[in-house]
Order: C-alpha cells, then sequence, then structure tokens
C-alpha cells in the first residue's frame, strides 16, 4: 500500500533528441506493489513534447492540467484538462504542449513499457 503526494515524487528530466523541455515522474510501480503496471505522471513544458514513436504495448492517458495535442496513428486530437487517450499498441503516438503553461498527463503502462 502507498499514500503519497505527487509532489514528493523525484522528476526524470527526459533527454533525446526527440525529445523536448519533458520530464517523468514514477507514481506506482510493482516497487510499490501494483504487479505489471507502472503509473507515470508526465510533465511537458512551453513547446515541450514527446518523442513520435511506436512500441508494442499500450497505454491509458488522463490529462491532469494544461492543453496539447496528441497525436494518434496520423491524427492528431486536442487535449485539455480531462480529456483522456488510449494509445494502442503498434500505433505512432505523440504529446505535445500546445499552451503557455505546463501540460501534465497521467499514463499509465504495462512494466514492459517502462523504461
Amino acid at each position: 500500500m502507498i499514500v503519497s503526494n505527487v509532489s514528493e515524487v523525484e522528476k526524470k528530466e527526459l533527454q533525446g533528441s526527440e525529445v523536448k523541455n519533458a520530464a517523468m515522474k514514477v507514481v506506482i510501480s510493482p516497487k510499490e506493489g501494483w504487479e505489471g503496471y507502472v503509473m507515470r505522471i508526465f510533465e511537458f513544458g512551453k513547446e515541450g513534447h514527446s518523442p513520435r514513436h511506436i512500441h508494442p504495448w499500450p497505454h491509458i492517458n488522463y490529462i491532469i492540467k494544461g492543453k496539447g495535442k496528441v497525436h494518434i496513428d496520423g491524427k492528431d486530437y486536442d487535449i485539455k484538462e480531462g480529456s483522456y487517450a488510449y494509445v494502442p499498441p503498434d500505433v505512432l503516438h505523440q504529446f505535445i504542449n500546445t499552451g503557455e503553461e505546463t501540460l501534465e498527463l497521467m499514463c499509465i503502462v504495462p512494466e514492459i513499457g517502462h523504461k
């Protein structure tokens, strides 16, 4: 069991040529007892984005704050606080902050999908 606050979780800045102004916090994982899954919080600063990528696992996303776009399988969708998205496996996708404030989202993936 775990009860905590996301403000107490270590933030890891994401690096790479295809990612910009992005950070991740691992909130719940097998380490905390949730076998097989990982819940992360991603933060994208102004003009920030994830890489446009494909992988063989799905993920579930919930937008906590901010606004942006999610690219899924060739189409862009507007997202904002309260939006959610299911990204199927093997589909090209990307999250992009289009607002002035931080785009913050929850992302749940199978353990194999967490690096």
